[in-house]
């Protein structure tokens, strides 16, 4: 008798920790998407403190010891967001407030549904036959293309909205691409600034399989990393301002003019692809990258395109252009010849 009331007195203890450890792991264990309202409704926590709005279906979720939750759009997203939770709802609940704030002075807050009725829209503005067609600079090729669906959308303060959408070529279901729709607000509208392809088809067998173009979208790269500083000058920001750059300065067929300093000619070129790593000069503090053109209405005429961004002033603007490598004719077949080399520079890269 006095063993068993010994046992009963262990036994007690033993299962008020249990109870307690349980109830610890409710809190920190994500809760099924199912059971879940989440704070900043269900956005993702840490793309709110990264300047970004991007609606998460809650499945990755984490909640503090005061109950509330938080969604996040990936596990990498969670992570960084638990190196300083405190500090991070602070600047998703300040980046919350300037978006009200600015909706009060009234500017239009965009959402989601926005960008994806303007997609839909611009669909229908650019489909011929019942396809959208859509030029690949990279292929040369226009795509009869036909939507399956909106995949995702993100916004992104300060670059706009962008969202991917999946298509397969027209009587084609198997041939798949995904595009890139990049939107930036202006007024009450969103206005389209470019159509990339993110991914494109590959042949395997009597089917196809997707391969990325890109290794990661250049505007989704805050979303991978999530820089704790966005004050720091990362590889993305720069990317953006060329980007930007590109797009802002395309005639209507897609071409930008780059001036050949040794001939003086204008030289009508569309915009390829965009290089890593990004560097920066330590001397003078400018950044580069490389770019791949091609000169419109030639199919072998490539160039190697720097574009110099300065920050002097806070503000990242494209400040120069040059020409790394230019094609030349060497028994008939095009190559592409240096007209400088970055010896003798001291520079570091950009991550």
């Amino acid at each position: 008798m006095t063993e068993f009331s010994s046992n009963r007195r262990v036994a007690r203890p033993h299962l008020a920790a249990v109870v307690a450890g349980l109830v610890m792991l409710a809190y920190a264990s994500p809760l099924s998407a199912a059971d879940t309202e989440g704070e900043f409704d269900d956005q993702c926590a840490m793309g709110l403190a990264s300047g970004q709005s991007i609606k998460t279906d809650c499945s990755v979720n984490w909640t503090d010891e005061d109950g509330h939750i938080y969604c996040f759009s990936t596990e990498s997203s969670k992570e960084a967001f638990l190196k300083d939770p405190a500090g991070n709802i602070k600047k998703a609940q300040e980046f919350m407030a300037s978006k009200q704030a600015a909706k009060a002075a009234g500017a239009k807050d965009f959402g989601e549904e926005d960008v994806n009725k303007r997609v839909e829209e611009v669909i229908a503005e650019r489909s011929k036959d019942g396809a959208f067609v859509f030029r690949d600079a990279k292929l040369d090729t226009d795509l009869n293309l036909e939507m399956d669906k909106i995949k995702t959308v993100r916004g992104m303060e300060g670059y706009g909205w962008f969202a991917n959408v999946i298509f397969n070529v027209k009587d084609e279901p198997k041939k798949q691409y995904a595009l890139d729709f990049w939107f930036k607000p202006e007024g009450n509208k969103l206005t389209l600034m470019d159509i990339r392809v993110q991914k494109g088809p590959k042949k395997d067998g009597d089917g196809y399989y997707m391969i990325t173009r890109l290794p990661v979208a250049w505007w989704w790269l805050p979303v991978q990393e999530h820089p704790g500083d966005m004050e720091e000058r990362r590889a993305w920001h720069i990317m953006s301002a060329i980007h930007n750059y590109i797009a802002e300065n395309q005639d209507d067929k897609g071409s930008i003019m780059v001036k050949d300093d040794k001939t003086g000619d204008a030289v009508p070129l569309e915009f390829i692809e965009m290089h890593q790593p990004v560097r920066r000069l330590k001397d003078d503090g400018k950044y580069f990258a490389c770019t791949d053109f091609r000169k419109t209405g030639s199919k072998e005429e490539y160039y190697d395109i720097d574009f110099w961004v300065d920050d002097k002033d806070g503000n990242l603007k494209v400040t120069d252009i040059k020409m790394h490598k230019v094609p030349v004719q060497e028994d008939g077949v095009w190559v592409q010849e240096p007209r400088y080399t970055f010896e003798g520079m001291d520079f570091e890269e950009t991550h």
